[in-house]
């Protein structure tokens, strides 16, 4: 990727450096210097240290809550550097969420629900953010919706196509999704395998249903029989959702079950996904994620051959990059 010009700055808070520095070293930008304090009574100070008058600067951040801090410490380190940075002189701050917290909460199921990813969106816009960079969210469509200021949604397809072009499988595929909700996205991983395979991908769709947080729902729609299906899903958190439709294709005759998922939000319950105690055939072959959010010490240990992490810096930098080079 071409270098930027030098009057971008990136700066990210120590829980998303590793990331931030991948999406810097694609950008040939360097990753601003940024002082962090610890508090007693859990308060913090995040403050720039380097002059950004007069600047286009991103700060990157996962806004997911792991030992080291919860979603809400980090949605506070994102709103409270971006306003130190707009405070300093910035000329804009665009937000970019590799996870964006509560992006699940974007509509009423039930009376009295909340709204919080609206909420959240109005306290970016409170902070001054000219715009937000999604990474995966849960609905693209209540994710604009939801904010007034510019918003760019980033999918993580291109590096899944990537990943399974690279190992084609002997068996013809079939891409499913685990619920009506993501037919979308299924659907456009779908297009962009036959592109790059040059040959017919079939299409399947779960059905699904949930009820006080019961999931319940075993039939597919779309021929698996015999074919290698790619399960593809925004994220992975529990795991009950993916193991439900893996059991479910190889009841229908799938020979080869993968799931590919960007978020591996991974509660303790998924280890269920990878424990050679549970049968083969209602475990995943493998699962597909991508580094969006730091993988738990629990997971880090599983073999390349049961999870494969993908990193997702070229696409966020590749993001950027095009914001940066519309202008302002």
């Amino acid at each position: 990727m071409p270098s930027t010009t030098s009057s971008i700055a990136l700066f990210s808070p120590a829980a998303s450096a590793a990331l931030a520095g991948g999406i810097a070293r694609f950008l040939a930008v360097p990753l601003s210097p940024l002082e962090e304090t610890a508090f007693s009574g859990g308060e913090r100070k995040l403050r720039p240290m380097e002059n950004v008058r007069g600047r286009s600067v991103y700060v990157i951040h996962s806004l997911f809550g792991d030992a080291r801090g919860s979603a809400n410490d980090r949605l506070c380190e994102m709103l409270f550097l971006i306003g130190a940075l707009k405070d300093a002189g910035a000329r804009g701050v665009t937000a970019c969420a590799s996870y964006l917290a509560y992006a699940r909460q974007d509509r009423r199921i039930e009376s009295f629900d909340p709204v919080t990813t609206r909420y959240v969106a109005q306290l970016f816009e409170a902070i001054g953010v000219e715009r937000m960079i999604g990474l995966e969210v849960h609905d693209p469509a209540a994710f604009e919706n939801a904010f007034r200021c510019e918003t760019v949604h980033v999918d993580a397809a291109s590096s899944f196509v990537e990943h399974f072009a690279e190992k084609p499988s002997h068996l013809q595929y079939a891409v499913a999704s685990p619920d009506i909700g993501g037919a979308k996205r299924a659907r456009q991983f779908q297009d962009l395998l036959q592109r790059a395979l040059q040959r017919p991908v079939d299409y399947a769709l779960m059905d699904k249903s949930r009820s006080r947080g019961r999931v319940s729902g075993t039939l597919v729609a779309g021929d698996v029989a015999g074919k290698h299906v790619i399960i593809i899903d925004d994220l992975i958190s529990s795991g009950t959702t993916v193991l439900r439709a893996v059991g479910a294709c190889r009841r229908a005759g799938a020979s080869l079950v993968d799931v590919a998922a960007t978020h591996a939000s991974f509660a303790p319950e998924a280890r269920r996904l990878f424990d050679p105690d549970v049968p083969a055939a209602e475990r995943p072959d493998s699962v597909v994620v991508t580094d969006s959010v730091a993988l738990g010490a629990d997971f880090s240990s599983y073999s390349k051959d049961s999870l494969t992490v993908l990193g997702i810096a070229p696409i966020l930098a590749a993001a950027i990059g095009s914001v940066e080079a519309r202008g302002p």
